[in-house]
């Protein structure tokens, strides 16, 4: 029996380099959002600078490892095999929840699952030991849960949302205050003065407080204790002289040093921190099974018998584990495939610009807008005009003019933001590990980035309330991801006590099916997303280029429509729900990008050249016309994707046979016309013209059919609105394409009437 043990603690070894990788593929990168948004630093110097930070970070994180193992129950009130059971249940509950909220697209914290893993396991397998008692009821349970410790860590986390996003505002607001947007104007005091504090605040929480966790803390811990003020005034001083050397001698930019500096801080704290929700759980075990196993051979004692008071105890930290584990969370924010996307939710949602925001409005988040904008017109009236107008000159930013092929390289906030970040989050992190409280670094990180660019007035009346949202979205997710970790630990830990070896066994191939199965599933979506053609903004600036540009959106979009159109005829006939909600999420796909391109027609509008106004009133007119496509193709979809969900009657044969005979000359009326764009030939429409008359009329001929079908034989209201609806919506669509091609034909005719 003790070889299955071992088997266990080698499929926990396994499972925590999977859960590193899953792990800081989902939320290591956010300590990169500050560094990279401001491009302060080269992206290659920054992954550099973090990954020195990790490895360092790694050695520092020992201490936190006692969450692990008693951090949340009391070891000595379970056997070996209870505390191993525990054990499998939360790693293999981990890689599962981190997986599917990963393919859902769900923030989630590995922090927060990984404490609620723990609880509910430990509190499944409490009820179970309780259960089988003769003396001890549900009221017992308190004697097996460590409550006053998880209730501490559980408070420490949403604590450190709250103080996360007000400490930040608070100190973006004070930075601004003295920086305001004209950093390099600044006296050279204030680079002084702020290099140092910045600098020593890092040096004190992440070099001092950081290296409590540590193995060898005990060998200098009286050294720095009797010296502290001495080596935090001393600290102060030696960072004043190098701010002022490097500003004034040097002449750099000592807000690029306190990024590169604080991007190493964060990434020692995030290491320091974050390290055992990933190995804490199988180092634990390693523990455990070692404790068992010297009982084992010396006195023969089962599995079963052996109580686990050894957990209670500090146990010395393997240094060369920690480095091992701190390598594989490197190479995995060097090649995570996951690392831009993370890293581009982070850095849009705190932008100073407006653009493209990730969250839609909810009326929760439109509520608190409201609020906070009443509350500002409070303020407004309380503070002094002078004292309003002083601040408003600090928070003036200056007009930056960037050509069209120069405006992808602006940063998305300045460095003094950035600085901010890294800084205030860097501490945050830092003095929750001091005390050994786990917190939510990606939550850290995310909610300073939203209180500095609150503080920062990026939060204007066109984002804040897609902004608030996505905040409202996050802080969900975190009671999401706890409710469910608990849960479905739980679940995991009875099924492992019904089914023993066998039901881990079963467990672990089910993990690395869908490990396996969902890699291959975002290899396939990362290669079609590659060559996929989509609608997207391009840097128009000419008539000719407005032209080219449309006529390859028009091309793509009418390629989607006639395969849609295509689908979703075939699926009514067949009744297939399935390929029907496929259907419908493509319109909805294609709908936002058409909405995407109106909203950028603002942008498109400045960029143009004075010599080509007229392209704005031509793309305008073209992206509408797109629109009424689209719109028109989005209602057949949802209204036969309604039809088939409600489990009205199916479409008559006869019916079938019309919509059929319309998709194929609707086909070849379509394929004619992408010729057409194609060429670029609009001198002469009448064959196309021809083609459309022969399409409305069988649409015309069609509702003729169904008006009799209706005084005769039809008995199905559902159907015969559906059948309507799907004819007119055509018309209409067709009649949104004659539009376009009139557009074009008119302009191609001005041209030839200048040429002459």
């Amino acid at each position: 029996m003790e070889h299955v043990y071992f088997l266990m603690i080698i499929a926990l070894a396994v499972l925590a380099v999977i859960d590193l990788i899953v792990g800081v593929s989902n939320d290591a990168v956010n300590f990169l959002n500050s560094a990279i948004g401001s491009k302060a630093i080269s992206v290659k110097k920054i992954l550099i600078i973090a990954s020195l930070g990790v490895l360092v970070g790694a050695l520092t994180s020992s201490g936190m490892m006692e969450v692990a193992r008693k951090g949340i129950f009391n070891p000595g009130m379970f056997a070996f095999q209870d505390i191993i059971y525990i054990f499998m249940a939360v790693m293999i509950t981990d890689i599962l929840l981190l997986d599917v909220f990963n393919t859902l697209g769900m923030p989630t914290s590995t922090t927060v699952s990984i404490v609620f893993e723990l609880l509910g396991a430990a509190v499944a397998m409490s009820l179970i030991k309780i259960a089988a008692s003769d003396t001890e009821t549900v009221a017992h349970i308190w004697k097996y849960i460590n409550y006053s410790t998880a209730i501490l860590i559980i408070m420490g986390i949403l604590l450190s949302v709250v103080v996360a996003f007000t400490v930040g505002a608070i100190v973006q607001f004070i930075s601004r205050l003295i920086y305001s947007f004209q950093i390099n104007s600044r006296p050279i005091i204030v680079n002084t003065l702020f290099g140092g504090s910045a600098l020593t605040a890092i040096s004190y929480f992440i070099f001092i407080k950081g290296l409590k966790g540590s193995s060898f803390y005990k060998d200098i811990k009286h050294v720095l204790d009797e010296n502290l003020i001495l080596i935090i005034g001393g600290g102060f001083l030696f960072w004043l002289i190098f701010s002022y050397l490097a500003t004034k001698i040097f002449k750099w930019n000592v807000l690029v040093i306190i990024i590169a500096v604080g991007t190493f801080s964060l990434a020692m704290a995030f290491s320091g921190n974050d390290l055992v929700n990933f190995i804490g759980v199988p180092i634990a075990g390693w523990n455990s099974y070692e404790a068992w196993h010297a009982a084992f051979l010396a006195h023969g004692t089962a599995a079963t018998d052996f109580p686990m008071s050894v957990l209670a105890k500090k146990v010395p930290s393997n240094d060369f584990l920690l480095l091992l584990a701190g390598g594989i969370m490197v190479l995995t924010i060097w090649f995570s495939s996951k690392a831009k996307e993370v890293i581009k939710t982070g850095v849009d949602l705190s932008r100073q610009d407006e653009g493209t925001e990730k969250f839609k409005p909810n009326n929760t988040a439109r509520f608190v807008v409201r609020i906070a904008i009443g509350l500002n017109k409070v303020f407004s009236t309380i503070i002094p005009k002078k004292t309003l107008k002083k601040i408003d000159k600090q928070f003036q930013r200056p007009v930056v003019v960037l050509s069209k092929e120069k405006s992808f390289e602006a940063p998305a906030f300045d460095m003094v933001r950035a600085s901010v970040n890294l800084v205030i989050a860097g501490i945050l992190i830092t003095i929750g590990t001091s005390f050994h409280l786990p917190l939510s670094t990606t939550y850290v990180t995310f909610m300073v980035a939203m209180g500095t660019s609150l503080a920062d007035r990026a939060w204007g009346r066109e984002s804040a309330v897609y902004r608030v949202s996505g905040v409202l979205n996050v802080i969900g997710g975190w009671f999401l991801t706890a409710l469910v970790a608990f849960t479905a630990s739980a679940i995991a830990l009875y099924l492992i006590h019904i089914g023993g070896p066998v039901m881990i066994a079963v467990l672990l191939a089910l993990v690395f099916f869908l490990i396996v199965k969902n890699y291959i599933n975002h290899s396939k979506k990362v290669k079609k997303e590659q060559a996929a053609r989509q609608l997207k903004k391009a840097e128009l600036k000419t008539i000719s280029e407005v032209i080219d540009q449309s006529s390859d959106h028009i091309t793509e979009v009418l390629t989607r429509i006639i395969k849609l159109y295509n689908a979703v005829i075939k699926e009514l006939a067949t009744n297939d729900l399935n390929k029907l909600s496929k259907s419908k999420k493509h319109v909805n796909k294609l709908n936002d990008e058409i909405n995407i391109l109106k909203d950028d027609v603002f942008d498109f509008i400045k960029g143009l050249d004075d010599t080509s106004v007229e392209a704005s009133r031509f793309y305008i007119l073209v992206l509408a016309s797109l629109q009424d496509i689209a719109q028109s193709m989005e209602y057949i979809v949802k209204s036969s994707h309604n039809h088939v969900n409600n489990n009205h009657k199916p479409l008559k044969n006869s019916q079938n046979k019309d919509l059929i005979a319309i998709r194929n000359k609707l086909g070849d009326f379509i394929d004619d016309i992408k010729l057409l764009f194609n060429t670029n030939n609009f001198s002469d429409l009448s064959s196309i013209t021809t083609e459309k008359n022969e399409v409305l009329n069988h649409v015309s001929d069609s509702i003729d059919r169904q008006i009799k079908r209706i005084r005769t034989e039809e008995t199905s209201k559902k159907n015969s609105s559906l059948y309507f609806g799907l004819l007119l919506e055509t018309q209409d669509f067709i009649n949104a394409i004659e539009k376009i091609l009139n557009l074009y034909q008119n302009y191609y005719n001005s041209i030839n009437k200048n040429k002459i």
